[in-house]
């Protein structure tokens, strides 16, 4: 991974730095639901603040798609994160022109300023030049603590690195960090664990790992793709026949490049899905035309701890089963706690990404555990992808 400077290398005091944060959190009736992207995001705030800076905050929420809409409004974010700093956070009522540009002048030393939703403009989303000016004006260098957004290049994420000295923020910094430990330079042996529902959301994602990592482990609804391309009938089970021929090259490719594949030997089937329904534990050769696939059963359980023992880094995207039913989460749960065992020992280095394996991984108790959790979803997904993020490009020196 190339190499970018962070608020380390910067010169901040008395400057008006404009910070590019995560605010997209769950609300329900303007309450905040979920306080864990506000609290990534505290580090660099705080950052910033205490050595001086001007702390002007840009973020986006929901998709008011270029419209001003109430219920897309950033202001009851306003509380949730000035609790979570321990200092007071002041709101513009825009985040360009006369509003913004009073409010940030009104700004002293050491102060938090959080701007309107960037996406009230049709120019962030399009990253319209105009727009990159406007807030360019507001700021005397830029941050980047958002990895989230780091695959969209919009006006706040990519365009203002080009307009003003840009720095990664702690987020980011810790992400990219992470990130490149896990698959720009790990150390090996590197298994990955890619689980979810189909293969068509992961094509990208699994043709680039088995030309990276040392072993793959294939789990959830995807692995009954991957057992029906070789001739095993999977009953009722969620599984994309059409993919089989996707399946078969990945298998091929990554034969070619002496990537080890782990798919489930035996499998956890009920003929109903819902919690406690009446399941057993069949050979994958042997599941009955009238039942499904909803978890991997002991043995396979064994084969993904075996691989763990092999491993120095794993990299994990996706549950190994319907984890959010019970008694379905059992594959997903042991795999999980195993690998945080071997990351407390120091055997394993162990990052993980996208929303329902952090969902699994706090349901596994593990997620503390893990070295590093990245809360961010398509970009961690796109990251794995092997593709490049403009937002962290226009961060590279």
């Amino acid at each position: 991974m190339s190499s970018f400077k962070t608020i380390d290398d910067a010169d901040v005091a008395g400057k008006r730095a404009l910070v590019r944060v995560d605010l997209n959190v769950p609300m329900e009736n303007g309450v905040v639901t979920d306080t864990t992207r506000i609290d990534r995001i505290v580090p660099t705030i705080l950052d910033l603040a205490n050595k001086g800076a001007k702390v002007v905050l840009l973020a986006h929420f929901g998709r008011p798609k270029g419209e001003r809409k109430a219920e897309d409004s950033l202001k009851p974010i306003v509380a949730p994160l000035a609790k979570a700093i321990g200092k007071p956070v002041a709101f513009a009522d825009d985040c360009i022109g006369d509003v913004a540009e009073k409010a940030v002048a009104a700004l002293s030393n050491g102060e938090i300023l959080l701007l309107e939703n960037t996406r009230y403009y049709k120019g962030e989303e399009k990253n319209d030049p105009a727009l990159v000016d406007a807030l360019a004006k507001l700021g005397d260098i830029y941050v980047n603590d958002a990895f989230s957004a780091a695959h969209r290049a919009h006006a706040t994420t990519e365009g203002l690195a080009h307009k003003l000295p840009a720095y990664a923020g702690r987020t980011m910094q810790a992400e990219l960090t992470a990130l490149g430990a896990a698959l720009g330079t790990p150390k090996r042996p590197v298994l990955a664990v890619v689980g979810g529902a189909k293969v068509s959301t992961k094509i990208d994602l699994l043709e680039n790992l088995v030309a990276k990592v040392d072993i793959l482990v294939i789990g959830g609804g995807m692995a009954n793709t991957f057992l029906a391309a070789q001739g095993v009938n999977v009953g009722k089970s969620l599984c994309e026949h059409d993919l089989a021929d996707t399946a078969r090259r990945i298998l091929a490719k990554a034969k070619e490049t002496k990537c080890e594949i782990v798919l489930p030997v035996d499998a956890v089937v009920a003929r109903e899905f819902k919690a406690g329904a009446a399941n057993e534990v069949v050979s994958v050769n042997a599941v009955p035309a009238d039942a499904m696939i909803l978890d991997a059963g002991p043995k396979s359980i064994d084969a993904v701890k075996a691989a763990i023992d092999k491993a120095k880094t794993l990299v994990w995207n996706g549950p190994l089963g319907a984890f959010e039913i019970e008694p379905f989460d059992k594959a997903t749960v042991a795999a999980a706690q195993y690998a945080a065992a071997a990351t407390k020992a120091g055997k394993l280095l162990t990052v993980a990404g996208g929303g329902d394996t952090v969902s699994a991984l706090n349901h596994a108790g593990a997620a503390d555990t893990f070295t590093y959790i990245s809360t961010a979803g398509g970009a961690f997904l796109e990251w794995m992808e092997g593709k490049e993020l403009p937002g962290v490009k226009a961060l590279e020196g």
